[in-house]
Order: C-alpha cells, then sequence, then structure tokens
C-alpha cells in the first residue's frame, strides 16, 4: 500500500501535466479553462480534506477531555 501511495502521489500531477500540455496542443487558449477547471477541482478537494482533518483533531481533543476529566461532559 504504500509503494502504491507513493506511486499514485507522483503520477498523477504527471498526468495532469501531460493532459494540459496535449490540451494545448490540441484546443490552443482552451487549456486555460481547463487549468483553471483543475485548480478549483484541487482547492475543492484541499478544503474537504481539510475540514475532516479540523474535525478528526476536534473529537480527538473532546474525547481527550472526557478521558482526562470523567466528571465533566464538554
Amino acid at each position: 500500500m504504500q509503494l502504491s501511495r507513493r506511486i499514485l502521489m507522483v503520477t498523477t500531477p504527471c498526468g495532469v501535466l501531460l493532459g494540459l500540455f496535449e490540451a494545448y496542443r490540441l484546443a490552443g487558449g482552451m487549456v486555460i479553462v481547463m487549468a483553471a477547471m483543475v485548480g478549483l477541482l484541487t482547492v475543492a478537494a484541499s478544503s474537504v480534506v481539510l475540514t475532516i482533518r479540523r474535525e478528526q483533531r476536534a473529537e480527538r481533543e473532546r474525547l481527550a477531555a472526557v478521558l482526562t476529566h470523567p466528571g465533566r461532559t464538554p
């Protein structure tokens, strides 16, 4: 699993860049629209990941507070 994750982390951006290059060769200026779409999807996915991580961290902190002070409820 570790090896496949690393391979995907390298090949995915390379594939996107090659795809943008081919789009430039085929459609010229339309690659700007495609690059904007890829950028927006990247921002959206990053936002979801950061939200999930923030909520998991808050849940861990809440559970740690309950375990250290069992009489209190947050």
